[in-house]
């Protein structure tokens, strides 16, 4: 059954698993790229100035959306789903901050982050230990 309570057909099914993974795969892709080879994603955007911090960001937050809608496909809770998204998207961010110090930023903006990413990560233990999912791991 669907949020609706209409059952739903085989066809649509399908595309919605295949778009869901094309487009979660192109994110991680790009997130990945725009992370980790910052000045080749930023000449392929034409992303004038070149700014390593902002693309490195970037990549960790096109990460943690690609991350979301590959998790979504083998998940169904929806809380659960947006956790781990912003566990895998704050960690990235958080270390981005650790290691461009020298581009800018706050002294404190790493430790902001990992507060955040540590509240996360206790409030989906406590939600899976709960029971409150929608449904378990692997629908």
């Amino acid at each position: 059954m669907s949020a609706r309570g209409h059952s739903s057909k085989p066809w649509q099914r399908m595309f919605v698993t295949i778009a869901t993974t094309v487009v979660g795969s192109f994110m991680l892709i790009f997130g990945l790229w725009s992370l980790l080879l910052p000045r080749s994603f930023g000449a392929f955007i034409d992303f004038p100035p070149y700014n390593e911090h902002l693309l490195h960001d970037l990549g960790a937050f096109q990460i943690g959306i690609g991350v979301s809608l590959l998790v979504s496909l083998m998940w169904s809770d929806s809380m659960g789903v947006a956790l781990v998204a912003f566990i895998v998207a704050g960690t990235l961010h958080s270390i981005n901050h650790a290691l461009d110090r020298h581009l800018g930023g706050h002294s404190f903006d790493q430790w902001g982050l990992v507060g955040l990413v540590v509240l996360a990560g206790a409030a989906l233990i406590i939600h899976l230990r709960a029971g409150d999912s929608v449904s378990s791991p692997g629908r």
